[in-house]
């Protein structure tokens, strides 16, 4: 192997091994065979191209244009030309695609699903990078400046990741080192043999000594890589440096204390209101009779700092078994313990565990940590509840409309954290507020007027299509136009009821689900709810339902007495979207374990993934299309290359000796006769070099200097011709240069176009073609055996 071509090889090994660290952000790895098969293909393509050779930006442009062809052909066959070559509507599906990426990536949390988008933006971005690698290290002979793009591949994968982020810089690291040593060694050999020193004079031939640079810089690289990972460690300002487990917020507690910083888990709520198809993501069975009110809360949001509400940060301690007693609860409440087995599926791994409110104890396995606050329990160290089991202890208050309207002022730690405004709220939400609640005589009222006014008499419309929004003016937005889903409806009462004095929060989870035959009760997808929490003192923290069309009123919230017609209470609906279908992503048993909101994971609608299934093509399909794509778009150029290829070969560097400067000169003179025929002067094998020169210069209109370095190539044809000892002629290849681009000049456009893309010396190929096989037949006939013919016996 030459030495450009292992520079090459590490070059595509060294973005491969880069492009790794992409593996944990998303759930299918399959694009990393995809996607090294396809790099593969651009770095043959840049080696032939530079084989020819073609100048480097032109090598450049080629690879890039062959790896637009293989996306087109991989993810837009149906919007191409043949099923390869890019058209307008190619690059509107591209666009669309990486829009859909865009949206795909902040939906889900890592690791996502492999959605056609993703796909997109990770093999081609990691496509670019490969090019960009290849160009500088190979191409231009430059692999130093060839470690920034594999660091900014690096970087991205690292600042979305946070899993073993080290072990993907030890091979990002590892395969630049290796570029960097055969750039080196390729540098080195075109000076000679690799000097290494004084030989070992017990094996002075054996060729170890020219190893000891490569040994060198070995171990230079192996102390830099591990310094690179060790230095770190003793520097507090890099909070532990590559090799740090253990870190602040979700999944990251040392386990003795820390606090929980969680993301906003509304992310993607709407997403699974609106899926095309309802997907179980946990079951329950629970001791008690009254399954209506039974919601499971995942978290509260408690922190509104004017554009989003969202979990303050907290400490987390130890589960402990039982739960403190839930703040604000008097004795004087009725209640009723109730237990509760809650399987979660497979497919739904969320951070924050759903239980009822207010729990009291659990019983579960794994690596859990308590928020006393928002009493909720979060994962620690990666923990989630994918596949978990587990018990619940828990509380049914029943307050009275008359004890919550009798509740004393809350204490002042609870009212100064939970009735904070941000100035930046419209003035609008508090006018509005005071404006519904006018003429009410306690908090209780204030509470009950303000879910009324959104659920019954506002005038809003619940409609999941509305988007989430954000910034100081979407709760005005929403007031406005009402019009909205659970998250606005919520998000404004609590507001509201903050500038009214009223301690207040977002509790996010799901409605009680559907009740099953076998007495079990299923949560889908479309549970999914966010709705407020009010506190009062003696009662503590109390739901209320503000928003249209879902979950049910409690007793104590609803402005008549339930039974008052003699008509049982039936609690409301629960649907969550309308049965149109939507173009939202629907959930599928591919998905993710794993997302930011508080429902699981989705992937694409049946619609848009139709083909991903087992009636997809097989693996070998797309491979062979590539190939074929690719043969079908060189054969037209082939003329072309097989002239460049030979053009580089007959005036590229000959022997030094007589044979090889008679070789050297022919071979120049060939060229010049073929130039001359491509376009459009048929050689003369007739003619002396001289006369043919003189015919050439006429035909081609040359100018002087073309006309004489043409003469200074039949001279010298002749000379190797005829004198006994032929002798080298200095600049021979300059002169057929110049030959050469003298008759490209003197030409018209069609006849250079015709002289690139279809020239006619091309028809050697066929005539050495043809005297080969001619020569094989030969060849074969002459090994047959000869068969003697008995004589007749004609009588005489």
């Amino acid at each position: 192997m030459s030495g450009r071509a292992r520079v090459a090889l590490c070059a595509w090994a060294a973005t491969l091994t880069a492009a790794c660290a992409l593996l944990p952000l998303v759930e299918d790895t399959l694009w990393i065979v995809q996607t090294a098969f396809l790099l593969g293909v651009q770095s043959v393509v840049g080696a032939l191209s530079r084989r020819v050779p073609l100048a480097r930006p032109l090598t450049v442009a080629v690879q890039a244009l062959v790896s637009l062809l293989l996306l087109t052909l991989v993810f837009a066959r149906e919007r191409a030309l043949a099923g390869f070559v890019p058209v307008p509507e190619t690059f509107g599906h591209f666009s669309g695609l990486l829009q859909t990426g865009v949206e795909d990536i902040g939906r889900y949390a890592i690791p996502a699903p492999l959605s056609d988008g993703i796909e997109l933006m990770i093999v081609g971005g990691v496509l670019v990078i490969g090019l960009m690698v290849d160009a500088l290290a190979v191409t231009y002979r430059s692999a130093a400046p060839a470690g920034l793009p594999l660091l900014a591949l690096y970087s991205v994968a690292a600042g979305l990741s946070d899993g073993a982020a080290w072990l993907w810089f030890v091979l990002a690291a590892a395969g630049y080192l290796m570029l960097l040593l055969a750039e080196s060694r390729e540098r080195l050999a075109q000076w000679g043999r690799v000097f290494g020193g004084a030989p070992n004079a017990a094996a002075p031939e054996t060729g170890r000594a020219a190893l000891a640079p490569v040994r060198t810089g070995r171990r230079i690289g192996a102390v830099a890589l591990g310094v690179a990972l060790v230095v770190p460690l003793a520097l507090p300002a890099l909070d532990g440096g590559l090799l740090d487990g253990t870190g602040t917020g979700v999944g990251s507690g040392s386990g003795g204390g820390g606090t929980i910083s969680a993301v906003n888990p509304l992310v993607s709520l709407r997403d699974s209101l609106n899926v095309d198809q309802d997907r179980e993501v946990m079951s329950y069975r629970t001791d008690s009779e009254q399954t209506q009110d039974l919601y499971l809360r995942i978290v509260s949001l408690d922190e509104f700092d004017g554009t989003a509400w969202k979990p303050a940060q907290r400490r987390v301690q130890d589960v402990p078994d039982p739960f403190p007693a839930p703040a604000g609860l008097g004795p004087d409440i009725r209640r009723t313990e109730i237990a509760t087995r809650i399987s979660a599926a497979r497919n739904y791994g969320q951070d924050w565990l759903p239980m009822p409110y207010p729990a009291t104890g659990v019983d579960i396995a794994g690596d859990w940590r308590y928020e006393p606050v928002g009493r909720t329990l979060v994962g620690d160290r990666g923990q989630n509840t994918q596949g978990m089991s587990y018990g619940v202890r828990s509380l049914i208050t029943q307050p009275t409309a008359e004890q919550l309207a009798g509740a004393p002022e809350p204490p002042e730690e609870i009212r100064r954290e939970f009735t904070d405004v941000p100035r930046s709220l419209p003035r609008v939400v508090a006018q509005t507020a005071r404006d519904v609640t006018a003429d009410s005589a306690n908090d209780h009222e204030r509470a009950v007027k303000l879910q009324d006014w959104f659920a019954v008499n506002g005038g809003f419309t619940y409609d999941t299509e509305v988007e989430v929004g954000s910034g100081s003016a979407a709760i005005a937005r929403f007031l406005r136009d009402k019009e909205g889903f659970c998250i606005h409806f919520s998000f404004a009462m609590a507001a509201m009821a903050r500038t009214l004095d009223i301690p207040a929060r977002v509790a996010v989870g799901f409605t009680p689900g559907s009740p099953q035959s076998d007495g079990s009760m299923t949560v889908g997808l479309r549970d999914a709810h966010a709705w407020p929490e009010l506190y009062f003192e003696g009662v503590g923290w109390t739901r209320f339902e503000p928003t249209p069309t879902r979950g049910t009123t409690p007793s104590y919230a609803q402005t008549e007495a339930p039974g008052v017609s003699g008509v049982p209470d039936v609690p409301r609906p629960t649907q969550s979207a309308s049965a149109a279908p939507s173009a939202e992503p629907s959930a599928s048993e591919s998905c993710t374990p794993r997302q930011d909101g508080p429902v699981p994971c989705e992937s694409e609608s049946p619609s848009a993934g139709a083909g991903s299934g087992g009636d997809g093509p097989r693996w070998y399909v797309i491979p062979g299309w590539i190939l074929v794509s690719l043969a079908v778009l060189a054969l037209p150029l082939l003329p072309m290359l097989w002239r460049m290829r030979m053009r580089a070969v007959r005036l590229g560097a000959h022997g030094r000796t007589g044979e090889g400067a008679a070789v050297r000169t022919l071979a120049a003179w060939q060229e010049v006769t073929d130039t001359a025929w491509d376009h459009g002067i048929a050689p003369d094998e007739s003619r002396t070099p001289r006369k043919a020169a003189e015919r050439i210069a006429r035909l081609g209109q040359l100018d002087e200097a073309a006309t004489a370095a043409l003469h200074r190539m039949a001279g010298a044809v002749e000379q190797v011709l005829y004198a006994p000892r032929p002798q080298q002629a200095p600049g021979i290849a300059q002169d057929a240069r110049q030959v050469a681009e003298a008759l490209g000049a003197g030409a018209g456009r069609g006849t250079r176009l015709r002289a690139l893309l279809a020239p006619r010396s091309v028809v050697r190929v066929v005539w050495a073609a043809s005297a080969r096989w001619a020569a094989l037949r030969a060849g074969l006939a002459a090994r047959r055996p000869t068969t003697l013919r008995r004589p007749s016996r004609q009588g005489g």
